[in-house]
């Protein structure tokens, strides 16, 4: 399986700003598309952005304006910028590696060897 690691969350007051990493282990992810996922409690996890090989990206409408998402290959990295956060964004943060799509580059669909890590929590609150 292709696996991930996510990292850079944290406690943020409203209105603030993290950066999430999602690093690569074992593989190289240049060729992948993927996508950031999040779960917050009691909820189904939700797609929230993903960055197709070539750097073509999508966003939930929710974060549209607000999240950043990119891909630095020379560090097999993955970031998602999060700015202006709201309490709402408070969830368990998830990458993974998911399918690519002819029309938008990518899409929120896990791919066959994709896995979710840990995640990183984020938490929104004063």
């Amino acid at each position: 399986q292709l696996q991930l690691v996510e990292s850079g969350g944290g406690l943020v007051q409203p209105g603030g700003s993290l950066r999430l990493s999602c690093a690569a282990s074992g593989f190289t992810l240049d060729a992948y598309a993927i996508g950031w996922f999040r779960q917050a409690p009691g909820k189904e996890r939700e797609g929230v952005s993903c960055i197709s090989s070539l750097g073509r990206t999508v966003y939930v409408d929710s974060v549209k304006g607000r999240f950043t998402i990119s891909r630095d290959n020379t560090k097999n990295t993955v970031y998602l910028q999060m700015n202006s956060l709201k309490p709402e964004d408070t969830a368990t943060y998830y990458c993974t590696t998911v399918k690519p799509s002819v029309f938008k580059g990518c899409m929120f669909s896990q791919t066959d060897l994709g896995s979710w890590g840990q995640g990183t929590q984020v938490t929104v609150s004063s």
